[in-house]
């Protein structure tokens, strides 16, 4: 029958350092502890300090810097590589471990490994070009908040999200739409982006300003080319830019707004833009941008897998729908 080993804990190494200061012999401490003679022996010459003896804290200190192997990260350079890179393209931790366990069937890692060695390598190496791994680049977790404004008294015809239709709320039906504007540092440069909450698809482009009616009719473009089922309901924020909102009620579209500071309530569009703002920071002069180069930032976003959509991308549960609903024109994602 084979013998059970356990390491010593805290509380055996205070009372062995107890009965040792007492003067008791290896023997008679490992009776005590109930444990072999020889292990007492190893312990005291392994974990004891050089100039004050043996001390429990620091020699639990030891025992455990001795069994740690480093994190998986560490050990596995390949999975490193893999991990790395699609850090590097834009990839959340979490999108990287959900994809891992997608490809190869079961659990590689959690995401919290992912950031764990990520913040280790900051932490060891004084490096912090190590939080461009991370999707918004912050040494430290947590949420900034911020306060604002809102015009909803000039927005004409203007409905509450609490009139919008309940199958809009659970995501389950396609065709419901949020809508926000991206502004950058140089006076006039945006970007207007469309998210889709079922399929969490992103549609994006240039406008000119902010004017309404320049806002409105690059909404309409975007949204005429879609099948009536993907065009039901579309939800603003309370900023002007979105004041012509009603012209879009020709193709069908139903209008609604948040509550005033309460743009949380179109949390899906909030998280697009955050997610974008990776690859297009504030700072980003637009101008500089071609139009291929804006393109393919869109792209790269449709085609990250989301945990949501059990890691499936955004592209691939939109074009999914298009078969399902046997639409004759295949749009090409954004």
């Amino acid at each position: 029958m084979g013998h059970s080993y356990t390491h010593l804990t805290l509380e055996d190494r205070c009372q062995m350092a107890y009965l040792h200061t007492a003067g008791h012999s290896l023997r008679q401490i490992a009776a005590t502890l109930d444990r072999a003679p020889s292990s007492m022996a190893r312990e005291l010459k392994r974990n004891a300090a050089r100039t004050q003896g043996y001390q429990p804290g620091y020699a639990d200190q030891q025992a455990r810097a001795r069994r740690w192997r480093g994190s998986k990260l560490d050990r596995d350079p390949d999975l490193r590589a893999r991990v790395l890179a699609r850090l590097q393209a834009g990839w959340s931790p979490q999108q990287v471990a959900g994809r891992l366990a997608v490809e190869q069937h079961r659990k590689v890692m959690a995401h919290e490994t992912i950031y764990r060695f990520i913040y280790a390598q900051m932490a060891r190496k004084t490096n912090y070009a190590w939080r461009h791994y991370l999707p918004r680049a912050k040494a430290k977790r947590g949420r900034r908040s911020t306060k604002g404004r809102s015009p909803a008294s000039f927005i004409t015809l203007r409905r509450p999200l609490t009139e919008r239709p309940a199958a809009a709320a659970d995501r389950q039906t396609p065709g419901h739409w949020e809508a926000d504007l991206m502004l950058f540092r140089l006076y006039g440069q945006a970007v207007l982006t469309l998210h889709e909450r079922h399929s969490r698809l992103l549609l994006a482009a240039r406008p000119p300003g902010k004017a309404a009616a320049p806002i409105a009719h690059l909404l309409a473009a975007l949204l005429a080319p879609l099948p009536p089922t993907w065009r039901q309901t579309l939800t603003f924020d309370n900023g002007t830019e979105f004041a012509q909102h009603h012209t879009l009620h020709a193709l069908g579209l139903e209008t609604f707004f948040c509550e005033p500071h309460a743009p949380w309530q179109k949390g899906g569009i909030e998280n697009a833009i955050g997610r974008l703002r990776r690859t297009l920071p504030r700072k980003t002069n637009l101008a500089t941008l071609s139009d291929e180069h804006f393109t393919h930032l869109v792209q790269v976003y449709n085609n990250t897998p989301r945990q949501c959509l059990g890691y499936q991308t955004p592209a691939e549960v939109f074009r999914n729908h298009l078969l399902h609903f046997k639409c004759e024109s295949t749009l090409r994602p954004w």
